[in-house]
């Protein structure tokens, strides 16, 4: 038996980069339907290299078996507003990560979506642990709060970006939850619309654990 864990935030018109307006109405046209405004990053998204220029693959170039696989899930549960996440944090995680394996950092900072510190205060991956992923092959890169790293930083945004997707790591950022994940390891799956040219796109983030 296996469970499936949605970890993707709903988009809602409103919404950091979200517009949802009607285009058509069953009462006027015959049929319901919407026009999307949505910017490359809002709500639970990939980045694509192209994003920090890193070189020139965009979102619908990335095959798809780089965007599913094995995840180690761990538990930062508690961490404190705008700390570090470094080598150390990962406990005897960082021991069984295998080249292609997948990390998602819980965090608990999905449930601050609407508050000022979700984008303002967020825990971000560390230069150190950029450089860790990198080395280590890490297939996957999932966090909760809307960047890996400080979005008012951005000598420190570049450098962390620079370093995970310019060493192939699979960057998914705004994902909710993890917390309803029970197992230490999930198969984990990020699938980004099929945008032409495209720096990043919205994802439907799933993570797939044996019951």
């Amino acid at each position: 038996m296996t469970r499936i864990v949605d970890l993707t935030v709903p988009l809602e018109s409103g919404q950091r980069g979200v517009g949802i307006e009607p285009a058509k109405t069953l009462e006027r046209d015959g049929w319901n339907a919407t026009t999307l405004r949505l910017y490359s990053h809002c709500g639970t998204h990939m980045d694509a290299p192209l994003h920090f220029g890193v070189s020139g693959e965009t979102i619908d170039r990335i095959p798809l078996d780089r965007c599913m696989g094995p995840a180690w899930v761990v538990d930062l549960t508690g961490i404190e507003p705008r700390a570090l996440i470094g080598i150390g944090h990962l406990g005897r995680t960082k021991d069984k990560v295998c080249a292609g394996d997948g990390l998602l950092l819980r965090t608990g900072w999905g449930r601050r979506i609407g508050n000022p510190s979700y984008r303002n205060a967020l825990p971000r991956v560390s230069l150190e642990l950029a450089h860790w992923c990198a080395e280590k092959g890490v297939r996957m890169l999932g966090v909760e709060p809307p960047s890996v790293a400080d979005v008012n930083n951005i000598e420190e945004l570049t450098a962390v970006h620079k370093v995970l997707l310019g060493a192939g790591v699979i960057v998914v950022e705004g994902l909710a939850n993890l917390d309803e994940i029970h197992s230490e390891k999930v198969m984990f799956m990020a699938l980004p619309l099929r945008i032409v040219g495209g720096d990043g796109s919205p994802v439907r983030a799933i993570a797939i654990e044996d019951q």
